[in-house]
This record gives structure tokens, sequence and C-alpha cells, in this order.
């Protein structure tokens, strides 16, 4: 760790390089447990019910003191983060290969965010440079040891890995939050899921999705996310086979600083504009298409009471 560069308070406080105050209204506040009461505060009532007056409250002394310790929200939800996602376990390491040991620490980090599901209403600003989130990073990075990549690639793959945790976390802790607070079962709003789908989509209109409904696809028990998974392993797999023992490549820059380089041009930002306007346009005139179809087949339905 360079000793020349200064650190922001948030990131200072979680690597322990900041000193607490030397004077506090009691010896039993510390940053430590300002950091735990709002993470189990977080995870009672969700991330909108943390603010620094709120923590104080709980720990029963002025959001002032707080600021003692603390002084922003924005480290304290830096710190938040840390808390809760915490380190990964040393499973992987028992594990035979890269890929199940990417595989274990995928789960791992699905279920964080069971647990914590406010994680994911934080805004990504960038890379928390944590300890912990450090130390995912590093466990990534450990289940590639050895196989034929240059560190930007085993990089690329974390982050495609902890992209699709982060995804399916996200839909999962939807899931359960809308069976807490309904009061079903997460079975029993897929089910009444298809039975929307099912009242809904005619298949002249939506042929392929008619399919999916008939054929059960939105009650089955298969797993979709782990078949994202097991397919992005696979594309992983097949690139260092291709490779073979062949030397480490760069990562191709070329496409993202293309993109860049035209997005600066006021042609292409005004062809942009236009797109979106049109898009617009067309999605208004899809809408009320639809609306007519509902209209038509509500006035067939009732011209058909009437000759019944």
């Amino acid at each position: 760790m360079q000793e020349d560069t200064e650190l922001p308070r948030g990131i200072a406080l979680a690597w322990g390089v900041a000193a607490n105050p030397q004077r506090g209204p009691k010896r039993e506040m510390s940053v430590e447990r300002i950091v735990e009461t709002a993470v189990a505060l977080a995870d009672a009532e969700g991330i909108g019910a943390v603010s620094m007056a709120a923590v104080a409250k709980k720990l029963g002394f002025t959001p002032m003191s707080l600021y003692r310790y603390v002084s922003a929200k924005d480290d304290l939800l830096l710190l938040m983060q840390e808390e809760a996602t915490g380190a990964p376990s040393l499973r992987h390491r028992d594990e035979e290969g890269w890929r199940a040991k990417l595989r274990v620490l995928f789960v791992e980090q699905v279920s964080i965010y069971l647990r914590h599901p406010w994680i994911l209403a934080l805004p990504i600003s960038g890379s928390p440079i944590t300890p912990n989130s450090s130390q995912w990073i590093e466990a990534g990075l450990e289940a590639l040891d050895g196989a034929p990549l240059g560190e930007e690639e085993k990089l690329a793959i974390v982050l495609a890995i902890t992209g699709q945790a982060r995804w399916q976390g996200m839909v999962y802790a939807g899931y359960d939050q809308a069976a807490r607070e309904s009061g079903r079962t997460t079975e029993e709003i897929s089910a009444e899921e298809h039975a929307l789908y099912d009242r809904v989509i005619d298949g002249e209109t939506y042929p392929r999705v008619r399919a999916l409904v008939d054929a059960g696809a939105f009650l089955s028990e298969a797993d979709p996310f782990r078949f994202g998974l097991e397919r992005t392993l696979d594309g992983i797999e097949a690139y260092l086979d291709a490779r073979g023992s062949g030397a480490p490549a760069a990562l191709d820059r070329t496409a993202i600083e293309g993109v860049a380089d035209v997005a600066d041009d006021k042609r292409y930002r005004a062809a942009v504009r236009h797109l979106a306007a049109t898009e617009k346009e067309l999605r208004q005139a899809e809408k009320a298409v639809r609306q007519a179809r509902r209209q038509q087949e509500q006035a067939l339905r009732e011209a058909r009471a009437r000759l019944d």
C-alpha cells in the first residue's frame, strides 16, 4: 500500500488507518458499533430507513456524536457494504479446477445479496476499494491461478462472474421481498405470473412468448441463472482450450475506444437523439395498436354475448 496517496475518509476507516476521535460521548461509541447498528437497521427496514439520525437514535446518542466517527453518510454506506459483504470463505480452495472454484464464489456472492438485499440499492460509482471487496477479487484471481491468461483477462472473468451473481441476487431478492410483503410463497407468485401471462398473451401477436406459456416455462423449477452461469463458464473454458499453451493476450480495446471517438462526433450525437425520438414515437404507436386490439376484442366479446 502506497503511503503517499491520501485516502478518502471512508476507505481509510475501512482499512483501519484512520484513527477514532480522541474524545467521544462515551466509550461505548465506535465506528464498528455505528456500522453494525446501521447494517442491522438496513436488514430490518431497508436502506431507506438508514440515516445518521436514525442510527444515532438506535445507539442512544445525538446525530452530531456520530459525525465525530463517521463524517459523511456516503462513508457510512461504504462501511455498511464492507461489513455486510464480509470476506469470502475458503471453501473454494477445497474444489479442483478453476471452474468449480468460481462456482463456489458465485454461490457465496448470491447468498450475500439474499441476506442483505439493500446492498443492491447502493449506487455503483466505482470499485469499493476496501479490504473485503479486495478479498473477493483476490479469491477470484486465485481460482484462475495457472490458467494461460493475462491479468486483464483474469479480471474480466472475475467481473463476469460477479455480474452474474449480482443479477441473480437482484431478481431473487425481489421475489423474496414480494413473498414477505404478500405472505405468499415464491411458487405462488410464479403461478400468478403464469396465470397473468396466460390471460394477456395471444399467439398471433406474441407467438414465441405464447409458446413459453403453453410449455409451462414460467412454472419450471429449472434455474435459468445457473444455466447462464454454466454457459458463461463454458465460454471461458472454450476460450482457454482455443488458447492452448499460447501466450496470454491483452484485451482488445478497439471497440471501446472506437465508440468513445464516435460519441464525440456531433452528427453521431444528433443521430442518437433522432433515433431515441423515433423509437419513442414507435413505442407510442405500438401502444395505440395494442389498445385498439383490446378494444376490438372487447367489442367482439360483447357482440357475441348479445347474440347468445
